[in-house]
């Protein structure tokens, strides 16, 4: 519809960080595009119900257009863009032009464009999880039984498996996903009901007909609509970066040197410091860290948006202009970030042996605990038994935990070595990974 081509990204978010499909929906042609989409069906829906005559009607649909350059020079003059736009249309049309924009107001097109954008971007965002998803679950089924250590203040605490640690992402990310078909559900709600939502100037009916042709919901709204709707979808849009996040910063120290345990992709000439060749650094999870916290920033705007002046003011308008298509965006680029990275990368399951071993048994407390206790001892006296004995092997070295217990006569007068070695089994640890697996949605 526009006559002038416009790059498709947006003009606040830099082009490192967006993907040609999320950002061409936030593109002022498109945005221009879905404008005039949505004046030419309220006319249309007007001459359905005889409001206006159907050959006018006709006449906006086949004349309607835009140039993007003379709208703006309009808006030099105008200071208001959606008029500038009205009247750069109009003169495509003739004198069928006056029935555009019939007894609507601005919010009535700025917020029903929003709510169309927001609905098309979350199916990008739910596409965009569905693949987080789809490459845990490749990796959770590959790792089921790859014994690891899991940490709790990042000391050593009990076994896992790097499949756990997968299904368990796999299982955030089907959270993520119900919360962002959440999010798009509420976020969209069309609104043409003219200057304070009263519809005093327009049939109810043509804002029916109009959000039915964009598969949107007719909804209740002032000037605006209710700017609660735009937060949920801010803060849903926040809390799936928070996840990203999370598992990000869980790769970044599963590739520290000292813990070596896993390795996000290194292509064939990637250079990972400009001072140090050797340097394999986990960039992809670092920067996925960084573009979180804009995302979560944004979250702020959108809640601080929320009370606005009685039926309307404008405070809300320019902080949008640049929070939602961001927000999009880098979450768009975030989860495409995340899909690399968990589909990628290098489990090393040596390492993690070795980094299970290097504790010397110390991650058996807990079996060693319970064990006396079911022999008969006081949980306190069975708990600093068994403590001792860690502590000696954590300051002293040299003999291993297990090895210390089985030395120790009383306790093994109470359990005895089987007991002992029975309690200090790495593989109990595992007996119910699939059914972990199997609430993880796998």
């Amino acid at each position: 519809m526009g006559c002038v081509p416009l790059q498709h990204f947006n003009s606040f978010m830099i082009s490192r960080y967006s993907r040609p499909e999320m950002s061409s929906l936030w593109s002022e042609e498109a945005k221009l595009s879905r404008w005039l989409e949505i004046e030419i069906l309220a006319c249309e829906g007007m001459a359905n119900r005889r409001i206006i005559p159907r050959k006018d009607a006709r006449t906006i649909r086949r004349k309607a257009k835009f140039n993007i350059r003379q709208v703006h020079k309009n808006e030099e003059r105008t200071r208001h863009d959606v008029l500038a736009f009205l009247e750069d249309v109009a003169s495509h049309v003739g004198p069928a032009g006056r029935w555009i924009h019939q007894g609507l107001t601005s919010s009535d097109i700025l917020d029903t464009t929003l709510a169309w954008q927001l609905r098309d971007a979350a199916d990008l965002l739910i596409a965009g999880v569905r693949k987080v998803k789809s490459a845990a679950a490749m990796r959770a089924r590959k790792h089921r039984g790859m014994l690891t250590i899991g940490r709790t203040h990042g000391i050593h605490a009990e076994p896992t498996s790097h499949g756990i640690r997968m299904a368990l992402l796999h299982d955030e990310f089907c959270r993520a996903e119900e919360r962002l078909v959440a999010a798009r559900d509420e976020i969209a709600v069309g609104k043409l009901s003219g200057a304070v939502g009263t519809y005093a100037h327009l049939d109810p009916a043509i804002e029916a007909y109009v959000c039915q042709k964009l598969k949107l919901k007719p909804g209740a709204a002032t000037q605006v609509v209710p700017r609660d709707r735009h937060a949920a979808f801010a803060l849903a849009l926040s809390l799936v970066a928070a996840s990203a996040e999370r598992w990000a910063t869980e790769f970044r120290h599963l590739q520290r040197t000292e813990v070596g345990e896993v390795e996000e992709p290194f292509a064939k000439g990637q250079k990972g410091s400009s001072a140090m060749p050797h340097k394999r650094n986990p960039v992809n999870g670092e920067r996925i860290c960084g573009l979180a916290r804009i995302v979560r920033g944004h979250a702020v705007a959108a809640l601080e948006n929320v009370a606005l002046w009685h039926e309307r003011d404008i405070s809300h308008s320019s902080a949008e202009r640049i929070l939602f298509p961001d927000s999009t965006i880098l979450l768009d680029f975030i989860l495409h970030d995340l899909e690399g990275l968990v589909r990628g990368h290098q489990a090393n399951g040596k390492r993690m042996l070795a980094n299970l071993g290097s504790s010397r048994g110390l991650w058996a407390s807990q079996g060693a605990l319970l064990a006396l206790t079911r022999a008969g001892l006081a949980r306190r006296e069975a708990y600093e038994a068994v403590q001792k004995h860690a502590m000696a092997t954590w300051l002293e070295g040299g003999v291993d935990f297990t090895t210390r217990l089985e030395s120790d006569p009383e306790l093994g007068r109470k359990i005895g070595k089987k007991g002992l070695r029975e309690a200090c089994d790495a593989a109990r640890h595992l007996r119910h990974e699939k059914l972990i697996h199997r609430r993880c949605g796998l």
